[in-house]
């Protein structure tokens, strides 16, 4: 239901703009979950354009839960989190798709640039480290095209550099399932207590150069009620460790 995680490091700049008009909630995306095994499609908040298909959604790791407002948020309490193993956690999964109904003249993922947004601040501020997941040195998304069958992504690892950049520039599907705890290391360090009730929006846009070509965002709302979860494991946060060397832009908004 969850797999490894690996360090992205390269990051781009375009500012935080918004989900784009095209976006719809609520969906399945192309061409299925293809990371990991025993993931369900549905309830992704999606943009469709330019033939590029961007979606977001956020989960209860392993449990499965999917509690989508149908707005573009997601709503869980302290003890929907303490029923993740390992400890109170929320994943968000993001998934790109170059060419997902034939009609992009984006075929494989290394044609564009991508920004992956993470807000940091509980509040109803934002703060955001911002990260390009794709283009990267080495990473374990799931890779694919839009014939790869559902938990049939190219994940194999250990890979080497040379062959993630094969993987990249042959495909058009990357998908993954990360949680916040991976990247509270990255400097300067980023604080998140899932003990603390707040919002937190995530968004991933795609690029053509400086031309923006796709954008989706979410926000996932955390309340209390039931009893509070404990903290993260150690052996779980230190994951986060290996992000120390991650380029990042960080970003406040009132």
């Amino acid at each position: 239901m969850f797999k490894q995680f690996k360090i992205p490091v390269l990051v781009t700049a375009a500012l935080f703009a918004g989900q784009a008009q095209a976006v719809l909630f609520n969906q399945d995306i192309t061409p299925d979950i293809i990371f990991g095994s025993g993931n369900t499609n549905g309830h992704f908040t999606v943009d469709r354009q330019n033939g590029v298909e961007l979606g977001l959604r956020a989960k209860i790791p392993f449990v499965g839960t999917l509690n989508s407002n149908g707005d573009g948020t997601y709503s869980y309490s302290f003890a929907e989190q303490n029923t993740a193993p390992g400890g109170p956690a929320w994943n968000f999964e993001w998934t790109v798709n170059t060419n997902f109904d034939g009609s992009s003249s984006f075929a494989t993922l290394d044609k564009l640039t991508y920004e992956l947004g993470l807000d940091f601040d509980p509040s109803t501020a934002t703060n955001f480290l911002a990260l390009d997941p794709i283009n990267v040195a080495n990473a374990d998304h799931g890779i694919g095209t839009n014939g790869t069958a559902n938990g049939a992504g190219d994940d194999d690892l250990p890979r080497t550099d040379a062959q993630y950049a094969d993987l990249i520039a042959q495909n058009n599907v990357a998908q993954n399932s990360w949680r916040y705890a991976f990247f509270v290391a990255a400097p300067p360090p980023l604080v998140y207590d899932p003990n603390v009730a707040g919002t937190y929006d995530v968004y991933l846009k795609a690029f053509n150069g400086s031309t923006q070509v796709a954008s989706t965002s979410i926000q996932v709302i955390i309340a209390g009620g039931g009893s509070a979860p404990v903290p993260e494991p150690m052996t779980v946060a230190l994951l986060g460790l290996g992000l120390a060397g991650m380029g990042f832009v960080r970003r406040k908004k009132r």
